[in-house]
């Protein structure tokens, strides 16, 4: 056993054989769930998740929320040169 399947428990890349056609025909349900997600994966990048609306909001959102964290960071950094 190598250091990589003590630690995890799972055989590492090179001690894993590779798949044969007959083991991937034996898991074919798991083959229609996979080409079911990356169906819906290609039709969501062909499109726009979300509306111009949601998108404004957000991108207001973040930059409030980015003005509180520099705010918050030069606070910090005010302190720490005053004790120093």
């Amino acid at each position: 056993m190598s250091d990589s399947t003590v630690a995890t428990g799972i055989p590492s890349d090179r001690q894993r054989p590779a798949a044969t056609g007959r083991e991937r025909r034996q898991h074919h349900h798991l083959r229609d769930l996979i080409d079911e997600m990356m169906a819906s994966l290609r039709a969501a990048a062909n499109r726009d998740l979300f509306s111009s609306d949601d998108r404004a909001e957000a991108e207001t959102q973040l930059s409030r929320i980015m003005a509180r964290v520099h705010d918050e960071a030069m606070q910090i950094g005010d302190r720490r040169r005053q004790t120093a």
